[in-house]
């Protein structure tokens, strides 16, 4: 699960002119690709329903598939200059909900137990935490990019709830569920760091004088 990757910050823009979010259809592309991943949840939901091997594999790629509609979406409005303001708003709002969703499912089917429930609640908790932040900082006229290593923990960890859809199902010579464990416990640490990065750049806005405020900081 990941955070906008599209330029939502002051000053991002590239060079040129950027066609204005009246100009851009509902039904553009990076749009489109972005209500796909909305979309495919309620199946990705349903295939937990269904026994069988083949709908572990389907619904795994089914994930990755909307997984991977969260890079291009991004990718070809920056191309394309198609950014609009119907894209920041459902593009975070798609990775939160697609991951959030699976991360229930794989609990509420008991492949998520023990200690193991323990990273995918510090996850889901980082991102009320972030969602809340943004939100009230978008009130300051204050962006908060998402950084390149929230970027790598959002990588690590649609990989991790991959390997933990297939569980069982996959190949018996490779540890499908340890990896998947092992991947989630893993991005549940660089969610713990990011999580502390995020909230120490929106402190310092809040805390800053109404004058000094409205620069986007950009987190390393």
């Amino acid at each position: 699960m990941t955070t906008s990757t599209r330029p939502d910050k002051i000053g991002s823009c590239p060079p040129g002119p950027v066609r204005l979010e009246t100009e851009l259809p509902f039904t553009s592309l990076p749009n489109l690709l972005t209500l796909s991943r909305i979309l495919a949840i309620p199946v990705v939901v349903g295939t937990f329903y269904v026994s069988g091997d083949y709908a572990r594999w389907f619904c795994c790629a089914l994930f990755a598939a909307a997984g991977l509609t969260d890079w291009l979406d991004g990718h070809f409005a920056r191309r394309w200059e198609q950014q609009s303001e119907l894209g920041r708003f459902l593009d975070p709002i798609a990775d939160k909900l697609l991951v959030s969703a699976t991360l229930f499912m794989l609990t509420a089917m008991g492949r998520l137990s023990g200690l193991t429930v323990l990273p995918a609640l510090v996850i889901l908790c980082r991102e009320i935490l972030v969602s809340g932040l943004r939100e009230y900082l978008a009130g300051l006229r204050v962006g908060l990019p998402a950084s390149r290593l929230a970027k790598w923990k959002t990588a690590m960890q649609m990989v991790a709830i991959g390997f933990l859809i297939v569980g069982d199902a996959g190949w018996k010579v490779i540890p499908v569920v340890a990896i998947g464990e092992t991947l989630l416990w893993a991005a549940a640490l660089l969610t713990l760091v990011t999580g502390y990065d995020y909230l120490r750049a929106g402190l310092s806005h809040i805390a800053r004088p109404a004058a000094a405020r409205g620069k986007t900081r950009r987190l390393a």
